[in-house]
């Protein structure tokens, strides 16, 4: 698991049917590069959260058969990303 912010909403209009309707978050990690992750919990931008990545990824979603490698597990209340 990594600790992410949540920089903002990806929309894609057209996308494989094995993303389903998850929504899709665009997360900076700590070295500041930037991913795609599906959010099953409604993450906000500005929103610090933790993901699961590789192929529990996809155990992380309500639908274990989404097309995932990154996934939101949760919304931390309280980080501060310099200690």
């Amino acid at each position: 698991m990594e600790i992410m912010q949540v920089m903002g909403t990806l929309v894609c209009t057209f996308r494989v049917a094995g993303l389903d309707h998850m929504h899709l978050r665009v997360l900076r990690n700590s070295r500041g590069k930037q991913l795609v992750a599906v959010d099953p919990v409604g993450a906000r931008e500005g929103n610090w959260v933790f993901t699961a990545s590789g192929s529990a990824a996809r155990h992380a979603c309500p639908d274990n058969k989404v097309l995932t490698d990154l996934t939101i597990g949760g919304i931390i209340d309280h980080w501060n990303p310099d200690g």
